[in-house]
């Protein structure tokens, strides 16, 4: 029997892909092996966001030469899309296949067992415009399960290489990811993440389909507990889908939408497609329609030009809006970016500080965010054993807060209604309540 290792790097997607992956191998009669164990065959998932991911990558693919030099090594993702040259130049590299025709590569495996010869599968992602259908089933060991539902970005912000690497919009069928969905469901996961590289983009390349119209078909999806918008771009909150979400059962009551900054002159350096009063506007919105609602975001710190005042910007802007969490990056040059060539670029001692300045706000802002919930019961899908304490169990609540709690195995992947004990960041104490009965649920509507 043929065994396979993998190594993902970068983002969701990635992992979702890999999964996907996965897949196409099972069903070719391989075993999966741990990456650091000798395989036959070795795929490697790359990043390509910053220069740090290529070159984290090419250090991985080397690894995987070392660990079998005897194995087919097979280079795949957004640093392969982007650089598959650069790629096949490590010695050892067999297979480079980019961001699509991932499901060619059990056969450019066999070609290359009967050639021996290196193969570059990297078309032109830019002429790609149809949806690459990547089915996941079920997840290796996931309790939230992810399902991708669009590929690329039309955006090209000046620091961003990924439209290079993913290529334009392109969403995938709505009858798909209903049938995705639902196997979903019935291999037992209860909440599903909408993912994709710019997941809220979805439908724009459809005629009369929306992000807002797919929302409206998952609502329907029986045994469906709750949906997770990954991530959503301000500019795509349309007033459709703040309708949407404010008669829905299943959203919850978090949303992650990228701020980058909170000042309008580096946002038309970044070229960001919205301005602060609007973004400021759509949270307004979007509190209103969900109350309780935690919203986390990305800032990227000492963009080229970004002044002491531009800072102070997006400072109080953060704090005025009281995101719940942040994600918060120093601008890192991305070589074959308008933003890499900017003039202005800001001094490493200026941004660390910056960014400090951020995290510790944001850690301010998230136990501020919790200590509203303390006492109150919240409903919550426990996902794995905490690592520090024997009889606790972590899982995330609807709006996104981490709970430790007292539980049982059989209650992983299952909805469990928590008191929030204590408040605290990263973590909350809760005490568990009880286990949500649905199938009584169910007989009481069928009776």
């Amino acid at each position: 029997m043929a065994s396979v290792a993998f190594h993902t790097l970068g983002c969701k997607v990635n992992h979702y892909e890999t999964e996907a992956i996965w897949q196409l191998f099972q069903q070719s009669g391989y075993e999966k092996k741990d990456f650091e164990s000798i395989a036959d065959v070795y795929v490697i998932n790359t990043c390509t966001v910053t220069n740090t991911g290529d070159k984290k990558s090419r250090q991985i693919i080397r690894r995987a030469i070392r660990r079998n030099p005897d194995a087919v090594i097979c280079v795949t993702g957004c640093y392969a899309q982007t650089s598959p040259a650069e790629i096949l130049d490590i010695p050892g590299v067999d297979i480079v296949v980019g961001t699509q025709d991932r499901t060619k590569m059990l056969d450019y495996i066999q070609q290359y067992n009967v050639e021996r010869k290196p193969i570059n599968a990297v078309g032109n992602i830019m002429k790609t415009r149809i949806y690459e259908e990547l089915d996941v089933p079920t997840f290796t060991d996931r309790t939230r399960a992810s399902l991708k539902i669009q590929e690329g970005c039309n955006n090209f912000c000046t620091f961003c290489i990924i439209p290079w690497a993913r290529g334009l919009m392109r969403s995938r069928e709505p009858k798909e990811v209903i049938k995705q969905a639902n196997q979903l469901v019935a291999a037992g996961y209860k909440e599903i993440v909408l993912t994709g590289i710019h997941t809220g983009g979805y439908g724009e390349d459809m005629k009369d389909y929306s992000l807002a119209s797919l929302l409206k078909e998952l609502e329907e999806v029986k045994g469906l507990k709750r949906i997770r918008i990954s991530s959503i771009e301000a500019s795509q909150i349309s007033d459709e889908v703040i309708e949407v979400i404010n008669a829905s059962e299943k959203i919850v009551r978090h949303l992650h939408i990228p701020l980058q900054s909170g000042s309008d002159t580096v946002l038309k350096r970044m070229r960001r497609k919205y301005t602060m009063a609007f973004f400021a506007e759509r949270l307004e919105r979007l509190k209103e329609a969900l109350p309780g609602l935690a919203v986390t975001s990305d800032v990227i710190v000492g963009f080229p030009g970004e002044t002491n005042e531009e800072f102070q910007e997006t400072f109080d802007f953060i704090a005025q809006h009281k995101f719940s969490e942040l994600h918060v990056f120093p601008y890192s040059k991305r070589t074959g970016t308008p933003a890499a060539r900017m003039d202005e670029q800001v001094d490493e001692e200026v941004k660390t500080t910056r960014v400090h300045k951020l995290i510790e706000l944001s850690n301010q802002l998230a136990k501020e965010y919790a200590s509203q919930f303390e006492g109150e019961v919240l409903e919550v899908i426990p996902e794995d054993r905490d690592d520090q304490e024997s009889g606790y169990f972590i899982g995330y609540t609807d709006n996104y807060l981490k709970v430790k709690f007292l539980a049982s195995d059989d209650m992983i992947g299952k909805l469990v209604k928590v008191k929030i004990a204590k408040a605290g960041y990263p973590l909350n104490v809760g005490e568990f309540v009880r286990v949500i009965e649905e199938e009584v649920h169910e007989k009481v509507l069928n009776s």
